[in-house]
């Protein structure tokens, strides 16, 4: 891993995105990582260890699991992620200072980078399996709530065009109620930036229970959403005092539902260009 390359994963980044993948002890180290960051970056590699009240071979095992040569490399390439972030993207939106061009450049810089930083921390084995899941449902329902609820319908809005049977809610009492009918085969996906809505969870419990396999969609593999699905994909974006986590991994959740519908569509050519074009017919006579 190369810390200077443009495009390589950033440090933090991507530990969030192996966390789940880590043993107690690794994760105990992560966690570490995470909260102190700053001062990490002078220890040496038996310091973290006794913080972390590990073995030095613990440490070296999560940095070579990260990609690094050994804990220098990691070091060096967490150095240079927290003493020069982007200014773009930590850099508050000043009001007196900043006009609208100025703060159209952070808005943007930041939205390309949440994007660019989710496709980076993306399993491509655990991807697989999600798209050859979905392939093969015989029915896809998607659940949000709140802000996802809005990523849930533009899920069901792409999805039916593959010809599976799928549908969307909003409400809790429907996503329980809906989630109880369902049988094995189907397929439930669930949307929560935090992983700890508790009417996200619930459905999903009561989808499991019915035999339906779970799909998680996040910002936190450290969350209840985690641990109940089946599989997950995780997205990753950055706060900042006007626009929250919650409101930037929007645009991360809509991309990663984009590779969904693209990756299953290309495995149901025919039968999302026929509905494709049923659907064109139907919308044309909406038009004048």
């Amino acid at each position: 891993m190369n810390a200077s390359t443009p495009h390589a994963p950033r440090v933090l980044t991507q530990l969030r995105a192996i966390y789940t993948q880590l043993s107690g002890k690794e994760q105990q180290i992560a966690d570490y990582i995470l909260e102190h960051a700053s001062e990490i970056i002078h220890f040496s590699i038996t310091e973290l260890a006794d913080q972390c009240q590990c073995a030095d071979a613990t440490v070296f095992r999560l940095c070579r699991r990260l990609g690094f040569r050994g804990y220098q490399a990691f070091k060096i390439a967490l150095a240079s992620e927290v003493t020069n972030p982007k200014q773009t993207i930590h850099q508050e939106i000043n009001l007196d200072d900043d006009d609208v061009s100025a703060i159209a450049e952070k808005i943007f810089t930041a939205n390309i980078e949440t994007i660019r930083d989710t496709q980076q921390i993306i399993n491509k084995d655990e991807l697989m399996k999600i798209v050859f899941c979905l392939e093969n449902a015989s029915r896809i329902e998607f659940y949000g709530s709140g802000g996802s609820a809005v990523i849930a319908q533009d899920a069901y809005h792409k999805f039916m065009r593959t010809g599976i049977p799928c549908l969307y809610h909003s409400d809790a009492h429907y996503q329980v109620m809906s989630a109880s009918l369902l049988t094995k085969g189907a397929v439930v996906v669930g949307i929560s930036h935090s992983g700890s809505n508790k009417d996200i969870l619930a459905a999903l419990q009561v989808a499991k229970e019915a035999g339906a396999k779970t799909i998680g969609i996040t910002s936190y593999g450290k969350s209840p959403l985690v641990r109940l699905a089946d599989m997950c994909l995780y997205t990753t974006s950055r706060e900042t005092v006007f626009r929250t986590e919650a409101l930037s991994s929007r645009l991360a959740q809509l991309s990663l539902i984009d590779l969904l519908y693209v990756a299953v569509s290309l495995r149901r050519q025919d039968d999302t260009i026929a509905n494709i074009q049923h659907i064109r017919e139907a919308i044309s006579l909406k038009r004048l």
